[in-house]
């Protein structure tokens, strides 16, 4: 019999708080503000709060976080920013909408993470910025990192877009530089009903500045001192992501608890080349995806395994398939095959399984025990 296992099951969480959104959502319509109002205002606090900032301003999108924010931070023309190669493109585009030049790095084959030996032999004295892209839930070392910047005088933009609250060392993903993106994109930790996105900063004049850029370049309205355009986070997803972010740590929980469950499972299938990736945060871990690699020792290679499981009806998903450098848009950057090695072989070994909060223990080991009989 066919047991079927959705990659992502937003239900689940929807389904305990659908009273909520929709009395928060009449409430809003009933006000009639859905433009930068009090239920943005609020939101932005909370969420700034919740991690580890004193301001957040919400926009259109992750990307548009990521742009406005290296922007405001005084990232622009003739900056280099340094940028791991396994990222969603989104990282890429928003240094590119900066103004600035994304120079690509490698990662670390057993966590995807950034790695910064290889980030150190990339700055030169255009380099003013890194963006650690905080990776399937799981930040890239604080302590590390602050070295890093520190020994080559580098502001630390975070790209916290898939770690809504994720934790290390002490630190929150948010917490560690000088501003940081989160996109609200629905299947996010923490997702909206639509696009959305937030720049967090414990810096007021970058605040000011983002919350001027996204709206026309306003300071006030009909003065508009700043190029700027049109980004900003609505109302009624505001509103649903305020009825949202009180739950956030408890689901973020069960993600933790879910991975625990596939790493148990899947110990007896290491040997036949299912690897997950290494959580080096423990419980601070927020698991928006879960990744295993399969590699040279399994008889099937990824595509394979994943076509079969399909079959089988369990979904997975690729994150992700091509590396940055490898994009046919971006060939204007000069990369070529085999300069990043590591993002390249992620590339293709990396598998996502499902993961969502509520998924059940009988459901994952359901997905170890079809991986299990499918190789």
């Amino acid at each position: 019999m066919t047991v079927f296992v959705p990659f992502v099951d937003l239900s689940i969480q929807h389904q305990a708080i659908q009273s909520e959104i929709e009395t928060t959502l009449l409430e809003v319509v009933r006000q009639g503000h859905f433009v930068l109002g009090e239920a943005l205002t609020q939101f932005e606090t909370d969420f700034a709060l919740a991690s580890g900032g004193t301001q957040g301003i919400g926009v259109g999108s992750g990307t548009d976080a990521i742009a406005l924010g290296l922007q405001a931070c005084g990232v622009g023309a003739g900056d280099e920013v340094l940028v791991p190669a396994n990222t969603f493109i989104a990282t890429l585009i928003g240094v590119l909408r900066a103004g600035a030049k994304p120079v690509l790095v490698d990662c670390c084959l057993d966590t995807a993470l950034i790695d910064l030996t290889a980030a150190a032999q990339a700055v030169t004295s255009q380099t003013k910025a890194i963006v650690p892209v905080h990776l399937y839930g799981q930040m890239v070392s604080p302590t590390a990192l602050q070295d890093f910047a520190t020994a080559h005088n580098l502001l630390i933009f975070e790209d916290s877009a898939q770690a809504h609250l994720a934790q290390r060392e002490g630190y929150t993903a948010g917490s560690v530089g000088i501003a940081a993106a989160y996109s609200f994109y629905p299947s996010k930790n923490l997702g909206s009903f639509g696009d959305g996105g937030m720049v967090v900063t414990q810096d007021e004049a970058i605040a000011q500045k983002i919350r001027c850029y996204r709206n026309y370049g306003a300071a006030q309205k009909y003065l508009h001192t700043e190029p700027g355009l049109n980004s900003r986070l609505d109302n009624l997803q505001a509103a649903i992501l305020g009825v949202k972010l009180p739950h956030l740590k408890t689901w973020n929980q069960q993600r933790n608890e879910a991975a625990q469950i596939y790493a148990q499972a899947l110990v007896p299938l290491q040997i036949r080349g299912i690897i997950p990736l290494t959580n080096e945060s423990g419980s601070g871990h927020v698991y928006h995806l879960y990744v295993v690699r399969v590699d040279e020792r399994s008889p099937l290679n990824r595509d394979q395994l994943r076509s079969k499981l399909s079959d089988r009806g369990i979904q997975t998903g690729i994150h992700y398939p091509i590396p940055c450098h490898l994009q046919p848009a971006y060939k204007f950057l000069n990369y070529e095959a085999g300069d990043f090695p590591n993002a390249e072989q992620l590339c293709q070994e990396i598998l996502s399984l499902p993961m969502y909060p509520g998924l059940s223990s009988k459901k994952i080991q359901t997905v170890a025990a079809t991986i299990e009989e499918t190789i």
